[in-house]
Order: C-alpha cells, then sequence, then structure tokens
C-alpha cells in the first residue's frame, strides 16, 4: 500500500433494465462511499446493456486505465445474464465450471436444488478468483484487476465487504462543506480563481432555494487536509465578501 498514491476505481452496471429505467441502481453510492473508506476515489462510472461487445470492450479499456475496476449485474442464472462469459473473452480466457464455486452452491442450496440453470452461476473464466457470496451462495470473482458482483443490492454489498479489505488504498478524500445564503452569479469570478488556485482540491458548487431564497453550497474534497483546510479559509472569506452569513459543514455533501 502506498499512501502517496491516488488509487483510482471504475464502476460498469451492466443492464438493460437499468437503461430502462425499469430498475433504479442503489449500487453506485454505496460503492464510492466505501471505496473512498479505503483510499479509493471512484473516478468513472459507465451504464452498458447486457451487450456482448459493450461488455468486453468497456471492461479492456477501463481495465487498463484503472487500478481496479468493479461490475455489477449479469451473473444470475437467465439467458441474459452474459457478464462472466464476456469478462472471460475480455482477458482471452475461457469460462469453466469452478469446482469451489459448485461447493458454494450445494453448501447454500438444499439437496437437489442445484439446477443446471444455477449451475450456470458456477462457470467463471479460468484463472478467476471467487469472491464469497454471504447472502445468496453464488459466487462473483476476481480477474486481473476486475471485480464482477451481482447486481442486487444486498449481494452486492456482502460481495464487496470480502472485497475491500484485499485492495490497495492511498489516502482518503475528505470533504468539507461552507454554505452561504447568496446566488451563484455573487461568488462565480472569485470561486474560479480559488478552484485555479488549488488543483489539489475538487470543489462543487450547489445552488439551492432554502426559505424562498437563494443560497449555495460549495463542497471541497481532498486528501490533503491541509490544503482542505486553507480552501474552506477562502471559499469562507468569499462568502463573506459578500454578506451571504457563511456556516461550514463539517463532511457533509449537499442532498
Amino acid at each position: 500500500m502506498d499512501k502517496e498514491k491516488t488509487y483510482k476505481a471504475a464502476l460498469i452496471l451492466i443492464g438493460d433494465e437499468i437503461l430502462s429505467g425499469r430498475t433504479k441502481d442503489k449500487n453506485l453510492s454505496y460503492i464510492a462511499e466505501n471505496l473512498n473508506e479505503y483510499g479509493i476515489q471512484l473516478a468513472e462510472v459507465r451504464v452498458i446493456p447486457d451487450d456482448e461487445h459493450e461488455i468486453i470492450e468497456t471492461t479492456q479499456t477501463l481495465s487498463a486505465k484503472f487500478d481496479y475496476v468493479f461490475t455489477t449485474g449479469g451473473i444470475g442464472p437467465t439467458h441474459d445474464d452474459i457478464t462472466s462469459e464476456c469478462i472471460g473473452k475480455a482477458f482471452g480466457k475461457k469460462c469453466v465450471l469452478n469446482p469451489e464455486a459448485v461447493k458454494m452452491l450445494e453448501d447454500y442450496y438444499l439437496e437437489g436444488q442445484v439446477t443446471p440453470a444455477r449451475l450456470k452461476m458456477a462457470m467463471v473464466p479460468e484463472g478467476s478468483t471467487l469472491i464469497p457470496n454471504p447472502v445468496s451462495g453464488a459466487p462473483g470473482f476476481k480477474l486481473e484487476n476486475v471485480h464482477v458482483m451481482a447486481g442486487v443490492p444486498k449481494i452486492m454489498q456482502g460481495m464487496l465487504h470480502f472485497v475491500l479489505p484485499s485492495l490497495a488504498g492511498g489516502k482518503k478524500v475528505v470533504s468539507r462543506t461552507v454554505e452561504g445564503n447568496t446566488g451563484e452569479s455573487m461568488i462565480a469570478d472569485r470561486l474560479t480563481e480559488i478552484v485555479n488556485a488549488w488543483p489539489s482540491v475538487s470543489i462543487g458548487s450547489y445552488p439551492a432555494f432554502k426559505n424562498a431564497k437563494p443560497s449555495v453550497s460549495l463542497v471541497a474534497r481532498s486528501t490533503s487536509e491541509e490544503d482542505l483546510d486553507k480552501v474552506i479559509q477562502e471559499l469562507y472569506a468569499l462568502f463573506e465578501s459578500v454578506d451571504a452569513n457563511p456556516h461550514i459543514v463539517e463532511n457533509t455533501l449537499p442532498e
């Protein structure tokens, strides 16, 4: 583990049901928050269909670009669950019946319930490391730097907590928020100057209306608490300069 390195990850949300709007994703924020606790920044997210070409191409692209890649969805027993096979093809590996995965299914289901359809969930690419599934038995897997997990939130969460301790991470990203009672246009020019002066700090501006009056939340995020403290002071002074009655909200992101 190199605490000075910035570790970055990508997430691939796989499923026609997500793109159609029928299923609302609940995995992105959970994964991002937990990765941050381990000093890993979720830097890119893609939502793609259950399409072989899309899965293979996206996996290859993001695997080469980031330290870690996580996928959710498409590892169940039905005809459109093609993620495992596609991840294998992305790395030139065949899917095979994994004896350890079969044992996991047999331990979870009653005798005679491990049907041919369920055995599909024990088919993983050669050379994979299994990710245990404490919720419903069928495992995910890791191949190269890609971690393949279920799309069902509770199952994904169980898998993720087996994965996280095995990952190398860097400094944790810390966030702080300054709120002021003004409109964005009143602070835009000076805010741009602050953003440009502090490349080590990411600053987001989130306007809102509270009690029928404009307000702005400025969220600063960085792995350097020293830089973050200085930026928060500048943002606070910025709000003061326009009589915006600023206040600091520690480690809180706006709704």
